[in-house]
C-alpha cells in the first residue's frame, strides 16, 4: 500500500513538472512568436530622434510588437546594430542612416538575414546619387520644406520693413547630405524669387549637423562680412540655425537684426521659444517626428505580419512654428 502511494505521488509530481515545463515552453514560444523590429537612428541624442524612437515604441505597445532602439552614428555602428538585431530575432528595421551612400552595404547585410527595411528622414542613394529603388521611404520633401523656410524669412523681412538689397543671408550648408542640399536649395530659391540679392548669400560649410558645428562654420563668415546690419539664417535643421544665431550673438548683433528659420520642431526650438526675451531664432518649419516614428514602425510591422509593402516614397509637409504659436503647433502635431 505504501509502495502504491509512493508511486502515485511520484507520477503526480512528474505530471505536474511536465505541465510546468510545457507551460514554460508555451510562454517562451509565445515570446519567440512576438514580432520584433529595430529602429536605428544616426543621432540618438538629438530631440528629433528621441521623439521618433519613443513614438515607434508606443505604437509597438499598442499593436503588440517589440521595438529595439539603437544608434548608428557611422557605417560600422550600423552594421553592428543589424547584427545585434538579428541575434535578437528581429525581422526588419527602420533606419535613418548616418550616410545615405551606405544604402547598398546596409541592404546587403539586411538581405543576408532576411530582414525588411524602411528608411526614414534620409533616403538611401546609389553610387550615382540617385534614390535607391526597392527600399520604402518616409520623409519630408526637402526642397518643399526649404521653400517654406525661404518664404517664412521673406515674409518676416517684409514685416520688419527690411530692404533685401541691404540684408545678408547666412546659408549653413552640408553638401555631403542630399537632404540638406535640397532644403537649402529650396530656401535659396524662395528667397531669390522674393527679390533677395544672390550676391548677398554667403555659405558656411559645416562638418556635422549640430549646433556647435554650425557655430564654428558661421563665425568666420560673419567676421568677413561685418558691414551688414541685418542677417537671415537658414540650414538643414534648427540645431544648425541655432548655431548661426549663437554666432551672431557672439558678434554683438541684436535679436531684432537677425531672422533665423530652422526645420524640424523639436526640443531645441521649444527651449528657444521659452526664453524670456526673444532671440534671432524667429521660427522653424515643424514636422511631426512623432508621426514619422509611428508610421514607419507600423508600416514595417504590417509588412512583416501581413505582407503589406509600404509605398515607395511618402512625403510629409511642415507647419511654421514661431514664438507666438509654438505651443499650439506642438499640440496639433503631437510633438
Amino acid at each position: 500500500m505504501r509502495l502504491t502511494t509512493n508511486l502515485t505521488t511520484t507520477f503526480t509530481r512528474l505530471a505536474l513538472g511536465s505541465a510546468v515545463m510545457l507551460a514554460s515552453l508555451g510562454t517562451a514560444q509565445a515570446q519567440d512568436d512576438e514580432v520584433k523590429i529595430g529602429f536605428i537612428v544616426k543621432k540618438p541624442e538629438q530631440a528629433w530622434f528621441i521623439n521618433e524612437q519613443r513614438a515607434a515604441t508606443e505604437v509597438g505597445e499598442e499593436l503588440g510588437f517589440d521595438v529595439v532602439r539603437l544608434g548608428g552614428e557611422d557605417g560600422q555602428a550600423v552594421l553592428s546594430a543589424i547584427d545585434n538585431l538579428n541575434s535578437q530575432g528581429a525581422e526588419g528595421f527602420v533606419i535613418c542612416p548616418p550616410d545615405v551612400r551606405l544604402g547598398p552595404a546596409i541592404m546587403n547585410r539586411a538581405e543576408q538575414y532576411g530582414m525588411k527595411v524602411i528608411t526614414v528622414d534620409d533616403q538611401f542613394v546609389t553610387a550615382s546619387g540617385e534614390p535607391m529603388e526597392g527600399v520604402p521611404h518616409l520623409g519630408m520633401s526637402g526642397y518643399k520644406i526649404g521653400q517654406q523656410v525661404g518664404n517664412a524669412i521673406a515674409d518676416e523681412m517684409e514685416a520688419r520693413g527690411w530692404n533685401p538689397e541691404e540684408v545678408a543671408a547666412l546659408r549653413i550648408t552640408n553638401n555631403e547630405l542630399p537632404t540638406a542640399v535640397e532644403r537649402t536649395d529650396g530656401a535659396t530659391e524662395a528667397l531669390l524669387e522674393s527679390g533677395f540679392s544672390e550676391g548677398n548669400i554667403f555659405d558656411a560649410p559645416q562638418q556635422n549637423s549640430d549646433t556647435s558645428s554650425a557655430f564654428s562654420a558661421a563665425s568666420p563668415v560673419l567676421a568677413q562680412h561685418g558691414d551688414y546690419e541685418h542677417w537671415v539664417i537658414y540650414a538643414l535643421n534648427e540645431e544648425s540655425v541655432l548655431g548661426g544665431v549663437r554666432a551672431t550673438e557672439q558678434y554683438g548683433m541684436a535679436a531684432e537684426d537677425v531672422i533665423g528659420v530652422g526645420i524640424n520642431g523639436s526640443g531645441a526650438a521649444f527651449a528657444e521659444f521659452s526664453r524670456q526675451n526673444p532671440t534671432g531664432f524667429h521660427g522653424t518649419v515643424a514636422v511631426s517626428s512623432t508621426m514619422h516614428g509611428r508610421q514607419t514602425a507600423e508600416d514595417i510591422y504590417r509588412w512583416i505580419t501581413e505582407d503589406q509593402e509600404p509605398p515607395a516614397n511618402t512625403e510629409t509637409s511642415g507647419t511654421l512654428m514661431t514664438r507666438d504659436n509654438w505651443q499650439e503647433v506642438r499640440e496639433e502635431l503631437g510633438l
